[in-house]
């Protein structure tokens, strides 16, 4: 949770100060036109020189549109986006962590049965991180009850473990569906905005209707790009945790055949 809200902040003050540099941007402007207006008195006819257009960078491009896209309906495409990709960040660090070398805790486990039994083998998964790990060790609590419990106990820790490694997946699927939703919604209201200039200006000319189409496309654009690139990020910890799961699958099998094994060598 707090590596979330972390996440969450970091990408809140990224947002902060993007809105800040634009009305920075606004004030500087506004100040040059200013301190240039004075001057501009017709004394004389003087020659106009022509002033170079400075290339818009692509930030000063994806501000303006964002501006003209409306903040009533771009904030909430925007606050879908950062808290996706919060959400995200933090499973996949998560999931990262929870990766175990299944062959290598599996080796330990059987060198530690050998030389110390079962207690042995407790205290390597207790000191080893991971979902795996836990499984192995709620096992080897009930391997004195026979390898059936043993079984039982790891497919009911397994589905807490998997669940815990699908948390959070739900709020990424919401966001992916509610970003072009949220964009949708506003160009209808760039329609509905379209259609009131034409009806007041009784006229369909591209000057009337423009505002309003304008307005549609840019929210549709934003949310578009919300639900492609959570999409993204959302497939991969899907593939991610189907991963983690098989191998949770097979490196219990592999444990089961352990315990047996050392029972009958007993």
């Amino acid at each position: 949770m707090k590596k979330l809200l972390t996440i969450i902040a970091f990408f809140s003050v990224i947002a902060f100060g993007a809105s800040k540099a634009y009305a920075q941007d606004a004030d500087t402007t506004q100040a040059a036109t200013e301190q240039v207006a004075p001057a501009e008195q017709p004394v004389a006819e003087t020659a106009v020189e022509e002033v170079p257009v400075e290339e818009q960078t692509f930030h000063q491009a994806i501000k303006d549109k964002f501006i003209e896209g409306g903040a009533g309906f771009m904030w909430p495409i925007l606050i879908c986006l950062i808290l996706g990709l919060a959400i995200s960040i933090e499973r996949i660090i998560t999931l990262n962590l929870a990766t175990t070398n299944t062959d290598k805790l599996l080796g330990k486990i059987e060198d530690a049965l050998a030389k110390g039994g079962i207690e042995a083998a407790k205290d390597v998964t207790k000191n080893t991180k991971g979902p795996v790990a836990s499984i192995f060790t709620q096992g080897l609590m009930r391997s004195s009850e026979g390898i059936d419990m043993v079984e039982k106990s790891i497919v009911a820790y397994g589905g807490v473990e998997m669940a815990r490694l699908e948390r959070g997946l739900i709020w990424i699927s919401l966001f992916i569906s509610l970003g072009p939703m949220l964009g949708f919604f506003g160009t209808v209201i760039g329609m509905v905005q379209a259609f009131d200039a034409i009806e007041a200006a009784g006229d369909i000319s591209p000057q009337v209707v423009a505002g309003g189409m304008k307005v549609a496309l840019i929210t549709t654009v934003g949310g578009l790009i919300v639900g492609m690139v959570l999409q993204v990020f959302y497939n991969y910890l899907v593939s991610k945790i189907d991963g983690l799961v098989n191998s949770m699958e097979d490196a219990s099998i592999t444990l089961v055949d352990i315990l047996v094994k050392h029972k009958l060598s007993k």
